[in-house]
């Protein structure tokens, strides 16, 4: 009704569990790289579960679309079941042919004598067979011990079936009972999905509103956003709900922007009379908000400037400010253990620097870049010959790319090179040592500026490069099944939470990336070193201002 009025191809609050409006946020991640684990698992069961509209569902059937072609799948949805009828449609789902009906009924045994065929014949040609219920805090006592033992079905090797369970909390009050230990034992991964932070609640809705096409600022106001995050406390599906009704108010009343008072009136709607919470010093912060503002539109105007040619260097675009009030959460996992970050040089004033001619303050040589990124990583370089040579003779790789995006150097949260455009073929350098939601802090030598993002973006060409530690051996070639290297992964891989610590590695390793947000190709390249140096906390500068 209200989607072509804010120039949307659809209404994007449904609260269907349309696998296309997936958000992944950091817990979303990690419960769907449990729910793959499954596929490639040794048996047994995996838990997923979360509060009522969490996104249970969602993400399952997010991996139902990301599962191999050699699987088999049986998807129980209602287990409000008996043994039998549960078995029943085990059977049906995974289409097994029953005997047609005779002169008596179906018993337990015949039921799990055709399924045990069916898992072994499958088995012999390579197939996985993964069970998966939801609602399963619906099931009975009964029901469960029957799960329990159809995972005895098994070869010498490993078992046949794996069994998902997805559930409400109460789920894993029930497999906390006495009786039902045995179970509880046989689980192999388990993850509980939490609501949204407030960050991310406002990342989620301007997320589905991407998917469903909208190109315009969001329509959603701050105070909005914060208020649609009070009230929903976090659960997407309350948030679906709200967004829902307050776009459809503002329509109905002609206005363009959603404000506390649309979502209020929408929030009694569909909830009922909403909390009241305390006042917020709003003056304060609109003070806050006009400063920035100001500040950055002097900063932007600074970088037009200069790159038409007749302004001050780019390492003079700003005299460094005071950094903001709040940093940007970090994306990811955050580190257990912090190393130390590069040292932030003292800025000198804006007019103390040489006046030279526009972008003449950057670092124009790469080679003399990673020398001046290698002093925080305590390496000795030397004056002359390949930087990054002399840095692998001391376990240190450089890496390097050139399509990266602010969002993915918050995730490898390191210090690193950016290459700016400076109207030449390689462009000039400057070392990034700090990253806000707002502000990057750039390093020329000893002179160290802050630039807001949006003066960064106009002359950032995605080039990124950084140094990273890597394990003994390391070939520089991506490592996913054997050797020395692989060993090691192995045993670092099970130090991360909420990851199996057994089954095939490259399985494991495809767990880990889909938890960390990369590419699950199950091959562990530089990135996926990074990321794992990272989480289990190897001595690594870190990057200012993401934590």
């Amino acid at each position: 009704m209200y989607a072509k009025f804010f120039g949307l191809k659809q209404e994007p609050f449904s609260i269907a569990p349309d696998p296309r409006y997936l958000f992944m946020s950091e817990r979303h991640r990690e419960a769907l790289a449990h729910l793959l684990y499954g596929v490639r698992g040794g048996g047994g069961f995996v838990l997923l579960s979360g509060e009522i509209g969490a996104g249970k569902t969602t993400v399952c059937r997010c991996f139902l679309e990301k599962i191999p072609k050699r699987c088999n799948v049986a998807y129980i949805f209602n287990p409000k079941l008996t043994v039998e009828e549960l078995l029943q449609a085990v059977c049906e789902e995974f289409r097994i042919p029953l005997p047609e009906g005779g002169q008596r009924a179906l018993t337990v045994k015949d039921y799990v004598d055709r399924l045990n065929e069916f898992l072994l014949r499958t088995h012999a040609v390579g197939q996985n067979n993964v069970l998966i219920i939801d609602e399963a805090q619906n099931l009975s006592a009964d029901v469960l011990e029957q799960l329990r033992l159809l995972t005895n079905l098994e070869t010498s090797e490993r078992k046949l079936l794996q069994i998902i369970l997805i559930g409400q909390p109460e789920l894993r009050t029930m497999l906390a009972r006495p009786e039902l230990e045995q179970l509880a034992q046989r689980v192999v991964a388990r993850f509980h999905l939490d609501a949204l932070s407030e960050a991310e609640t406002e990342q989620y809705i301007r997320h589905r509103l991407a998917v469903a096409g909208m190109e315009r600022p969001v329509p959603f106001d701050r105070g909005a956003l914060r208020r649609i995050h009070e009230l929903s406390r976090g659960v997407p599906r309350r948030i679906n709900l709200l967004c829902d009704r307050a776009l459809l108010g503002a329509y109905a009343s002609g206005r363009s922007r959603v404000d506390e008072r649309i979502v209020e009136q929408a929030a009694r709607e569909v909830f009922g009379a909403p909390r009241k919470t305390a006042s917020r010093p709003v003056r304060r912060m609109v003070a806050v908000g006009a400063v920035g503002v100001v500040a950055g539109a002097a900063l932007m105007a600074a970088i037009g400037y200069a790159m038409r040619g007749t302004g001050k260097p780019v390492a003079a675009i700003a005299a460094a400010a005071p950094a903001p009030v709040a940093s940007a959460a970090s994306a990811g996992l955050a580190p257990r253990a912090s190393a130390p970050a590069v040292p932030a040089a003292a800025a000198r004033p804006q007019e103390d620097l040489p006046p030279r001619g526009t972008f003449k303050a950057l670092i124009p040589d790469e080679q003399e870049a990673w020398r001046q990124l290698a002093a925080a990583w305590q390496l000795q370089l030397g004056p002359r010959g390949d930087a990054c040579q002399a840095a692998q003779r001391q376990g240190v790789h450089c890496y390097r790319t050139a399509r990266s995006t602010l969002a993915q150097i918050r995730l490898l949260d390191r210090p690193g090179i950016l290459t700016l455009d400076d109207g030449s073929r390689d462009g000039g350098r400057v070392l990034l040592t700090r990253l806000t939601a707002e502000e990057a802090v750039l390093r020329v030598g000893d002179i160290a500026h802050t630039v807001p993002l949006s003066a960064l973006a106009q002359v950032w060409r995605g080039d990124f490069a950084t140094f990273w530690r890597a394990p003994a051996g390391y070939d520089n070639k991506a490592v996913s099944d054997r050797g020395p290297v692989a060993e090691w992964l192995a045993q670092q891989l099970a130090k991360v939470p909420g990851l199996p610590s057994e089954g095939p590695l490259r399985a494991r390793i495809q767990a880990f990336q889909l938890a960390e947000g990369l590419e699950a190709d199950g091959l562990a390249g530089p990135v996926t070193f990074m990321q794992l140096n990272r989480v289990i906390g190897v001595d690594e500068p870190r990057l200012q201002g993401v934590h």
